[in-house]
């Protein structure tokens, strides 16, 4: 060991450390990742969700029944409680079985839910109970009392998306339990639904709130608004798509999670563009694939998948029918501290050379803790 490095390792000692050996490590030419692109299979998930339900019952083992995504890239540099699919967002799908009551909370951690499948269940947000059904998308903004139960006869799963990771990292988070299973009922069922019936209108009262006054996203006036761009010509990257936004604001439906949905019709082949913020994917009906930085992902209904900062994607619809794609990101938060850039791909006209294809894991693949 030299002389310089007899100092660094001094310096560690100490609790410090050199600028002149760090300066292009702390100041990166372009982003470098921690997540890295992944997919999980929906067999996968399933799998442990139904491991679980034998196992523990929500409301009375648990709070919550949910499997959440870990990304390997940050597997080792987080408690495994974090979860984050990528630096910013957590993702998790949740299964709630007939009669089970999952209590009322709140935290400073912002929370949407996408529904998958399964009728009859519901949940309060501040008072307000919202009826799921499959195709909704729900927001639960930092803060808001909610809880869920389902009535039905039948199992409901939905998508959960937290900003955890980012909460957590910043060390902001509080979150305090009702002392009551559920919230008492201030208005009626779906209420923020029927005041915002009329679509692209919104009562006077909201004109200056800044807080969502709608908390439920139905998926036929979402499904209807993608059938009507479909007249139109298609976006090169993204074909046809749509976000969730306030209709107060115009801003992203949370406040720091973004969520869109979007449509590739049959055949579609979209170009590969890349950008700052981080985003996951359901694919929530259909069949394809998505390039990401050369590696081939091919999904189905079910599947999840992330694509990191900075890395270059495109998607493919492989199958006969239209591919609805789902999707949860980081932009609010990229563009509140003017982080966020976008590149298309030039080269290849603007498609990437496939290196390789992902294999993901199945139950089988996983080797039994017994």
């Amino acid at each position: 060991m030299d002389e310089l490095q007899s100092l660094h390792a001094e310096m560690a000692k100490a609790h410090l450390g050199p600028l002149w050996a760090s300066i292009q490590q702390l100041n990166t030419v372009e982003p470098v990742s921690r997540p890295v692109p992944y997919l999980w299979k929906s067999q996968l998930i399933r799998h442990y969700l139904e491991e679980a339900g034998r196992r523990l019952q929500v409301g009375k083992d648990a709070e919550r029944r949910a499997v959440f995504l870990i990304n390997p890239g940050m597997q080792a540099l987080e408690p495994v409680g974090w979860g984050g699919a990528t630096q910013t967002l957590y993702v998790a799908v949740q299964a709630v079985r007939p009669g089970e009551v999952a209590p009322a909370h709140r935290h400073t951690t912002s929370a949407l839910r996408f529904v998958l499948e399964g009728h009859g269940a519901m949940g309060t947000v501040d008072g307000e109970r919202l009826h799921f059904a499959p195709g909704d998308y729900l927001i639960t903004p930092g803060g808001s009392w909610h809880d869920h139960m389902n009535p039905g006869n039948e199992t409901v799963l939905w998508m959960d998306c937290l900003d955890t990771p980012f909460t957590l990292y910043l060390g902001v988070c509080f979150t305090e339990f009702l002392d009551q299973v559920q919230q008492s009922l201030e208005v009626p069922d779906n209420y923020s639904v029927l005041r915002y019936g009329g679509g692209m209108v919104r009562p006077i009262s909201d004109r200056n709130r800044k807080r969502s006054p709608l908390t439920a996203y139905r998926w036929q006036p979402t499904e209807q608004a993608l059938q009507r761009m479909a007249a139109l010509p298609p976006d090169a990257c993204d074909a046809y798509a749509v976000e969730y936004i306030n209709p107060a604001t115009g801003g992203d439906a949370d406040g720091r999670i973004g969520a869109r949905m979007q449509c590739l019709p049959p055949g579609f082949a979209g170009k590969a563009h890349r950008h700052v913020h981080s985003t996951v994917y359901c694919a929530y009906r259909g069949q394809g694939y998505t390039v990401i930085n050369g590696v081939r992902f091919e999904w189905q209904a079910g599947d999840f998948f992330v694509v990191p900062t900075w890395a270059w994607h495109e998607h493919v619809n492989t199958g006969s029918e239209p591919a609805y794609l789902f999707s949860v990101n980081d932009l609010p938060i990229m563009e509140a501290f003017d982080f966020e850039r976008e590149e298309m791909l030039t080269a290849g006209d603007g498609h990437q050379e496939v290196r390789e294809t992902f294999v993901p894991l199945l139950p089988d693949d996983v080797p039994s803790a017994r």
